[in-house]
């Protein structure tokens, strides 16, 4: 039960707050697949996309830790630097290059189809790992698995029923979002060219990629969310997982992108890459980090399935298509889930706090901002790190 006191203290308006934060993260990312797919079909290279993106969002996140969060970020230590490393190396170089690449073969509708397969694999890992209990016996339990189950059977409703038009009617605008992405050059041919010669076409190596893309990401959040107990400088985590993941980025272009056209941007991809460096990154990733700091990894992953009610939201009004019947029951579905999960973690929340205050009855914030002589006298709190006696208590 220490992991619902970890993820889960801090009051219930930074709860609310982060739900919030949550779902402004999911309608960013319905903008990006449609703003990304259109930079795909005029031909920018998916590599120096994502450097430019990269740089970017490390341009702004870098300085911004480095002043907002200079009294209270923990020391380096190697072991937290290995732990940066790979999520540089999942959340950032593999969850945007595999994205990429597999909304070039694909389109905006399969692409956010696929991202509430995030939930089941961050849930799985969480457990693996430990930083995520169910206990099937208890009710609070088997409403996380309903909420878990309601969320990606919402989405896939979605995507396998149309029904007729509830919002809007001209079906020709509606084939407007499926894109295709002819004439993209292609950085890994000869990679690409090796599974062509195993008998697969460019859309299911599209999907193989956009689902390497769900896996990177669920493994970033699982890997992460024990990560923020030691250091919980959300805004330097994030800093630092850039870091690697531009350096990943910008190796990787440098041998697979010989021509030096393919570095010059149009305008509309240059609006793309900005959109994708400054609100689908630093942004996104700076919201979604610190959500994970409070609500913990699995409810994290499960606004996921919001993503295709966001794109089918921003689509009707933009590029004024319909809204069928099938996203509106699937959205009622992804809710239904959200609400149950969160109801769920609200109670185990009101059973942990019980228990923590028969050891102490101090009251502190989630994101508790130590001065620089904390270390001089250390307060017992429930997220004062793995030295804290509640754990021992708890564990």
């Amino acid at each position: 039960m220490a992991n619902g006191v970890v993820f889960s203290g801090g009051g219930e308006g930074e709860a609310w707050k982060a739900h919030t934060a949550m779902v402004m993260v999911q309608l960013f990312n319905g903008g990006y697949h449609v703003i990304t797919k259109v930079a795909l079909n005029d031909g920018v290279n998916q590599i120096v996309f994502c450097v430019f993106r990269d740089l970017i969002a490390l341009s702004i996140l870098a300085p911004l830790a480095f002043f907002r969060e200079r009294h209270i970020r923990p020391p380096i230590s190697k072991s937290l630097l290995v732990t940066f490393f790979f999520l540089g190396l999942t959340g950032i170089f593999g969850n945007q290059l595999l994205f990429l690449f597999g909304l070039s073969y694909t389109n905006p509708t399969y692409a956010a189809a696929i991202q509430p397969s995030i939930p089941v694999f961050t849930f799985l890992l969480a457990a693996i790992m430990g930083t995520e209990t169910v206990n099937l016996l208890k009710i609070e339990g088997q409403m996380k698995v309903a909420g878990t189950v309601a969320c990606v059977s919402g989405a896939v409703l979605m995507v396998i029923f149309k029904g007729p038009a509830i919002f809007g009617f001209s079906e020709e605008l509606a084939t407007h979002d499926e894109i295709t992405a002819k004439g993209q050059p292609e950085p890994v041919g000869w990679f690409v060219a090796r599974f062509m010669d195993l008998g697969l076409e460019s859309f299911h190596l599209g999907v193989l990629c956009l689902i390497g893309n769900c896996m990177c990401m669920a493994t970033y959040l699982a890997i992460q969310a024990p990560v923020l107990k030691r250091y919980p400088a959300s805004l330097s985590l994030t800093a630092y997982s850039y870091f690697f993941g531009t350096v990943f980025m910008v190796t990787s272009a440098l041998f697979m992108t010989n021509d030096s056209s393919g570095w010059s941007l149009s305008r509309s991809e240059l609006f793309a890459v900005t959109y994708a460096g400054i609100v689908a990154s630093a942004l996104n990733y700076g919201l979604i980090t610190w959500s994970n700091k409070i609500l913990g990894p699995a409810l994290v992953a499960l606004y996921n399935p919001l993503q295709p009610a966001a794109s089918a939201f921003l689509s009707l009004v933009f590029l004024g298509s319909s809204i069928f019947l099938g996203s509106v029951l699937g959205g009622f579905l992804i809710i239904a889930g959200l609400y149950l999960v969160t109801w769920a973690s609200y109670k185990e929340k009101q059973a942990t706090m019980g228990i923590v205050s028969h050891i102490t009855r101090s009251s502190e914030p989630l994101v508790h901002r130590d001065s620089p002589n904390s270390k001089t006298h250390p307060k017992k709190h429930i997220f004062g790190g793995p030295s804290s006696p509640i754990y021992k208590a708890l564990d």
